[in-house]
């Protein structure tokens, strides 16, 4: 994209960096929720490892603003409770 300024260029650069960046944090986010349900599923022994993982993953990305504070606890409280179920169901 050719723009006249070159701190319009540097912003346009950085911008694209941090969405990127972003990108890739939520995709991570959305892999280790498909993983965590998939294994809660089949019963899994290593379900609760992959709730802590998907959780801290969670919590990052909360931190750094990529998701908000809210749906960060929302996500977190629906993954727990379906475990819980999954875990009481046993």
């Amino acid at each position: 994209m050719a723009k006249k300024q070159s701190s319009a260029e540097k912003r346009h650069r950085k911008s694209e960096e941090r969405r990127m960046r972003n990108k890739s944090a939520k995709s991570a986010v959305k892999t280790s929720v498909k993983k965590f349900v998939s294994l809660a599923q089949k019963k899994d022994p290593g379900a609760e490892e992959a709730l802590k993982e998907m959780i801290k993953k969670i919590d990052t990305a909360a931190g750094k603003g990529i998701i908000k504070k809210n749906t960060a606890a929302r996500k977190k409280s629906r993954m727990q409770r379906f475990y819980n179920t999954m875990k009481a169901a046993q």
